[in-house]
């Protein structure tokens, strides 16, 4: 059984057209990228600086943190460019319904 809950977080056409948005669920600062159509959620804190990742830039599939320039892939959380080390924490994402739904779990 799992223990994943759905959230309602946008209409699917306020999805960003390649860009990033920030969004708060649960009390957690979430990112929600749009690459091509499609969401990805992540934390919104870089793991390696005190940096909102909704004030970096989306580039394809990575973010890069505003203050130290490194990049994380948003499909899976992992480090792409240093100085981050630490992968990043995502969350699945999905459009059903003509929403957007992350789950927290």
């Amino acid at each position: 059984m799992s223990n994943e809950q759905w959230h309602d977080v946008m209409a699917a056409d306020e999805l960003p057209d390649n860009d990033v948005w920030a969004v708060q669920v649960e009390g957690r600062d979430i990112a929600v990228y749009g690459v091509d159509g499609q969401p990805y959620a992540s934390d919104n804190l870089c793991t390696h600086g005190n940096a909102r990742l909704c004030d970096g830039f989306l580039e394809g599939h990575e973010i890069e943190c505003p203050l130290h320039q490194g990049k994380f892939d948003v499909r899976d959380g992992r480090p792409t460019c240093a100085p981050v080390t630490e992968p990043l924490r995502t969350y699945r994402a999905k459009l059903e319904g003509g929403r957007v739904w992350l789950a927290l779990v």
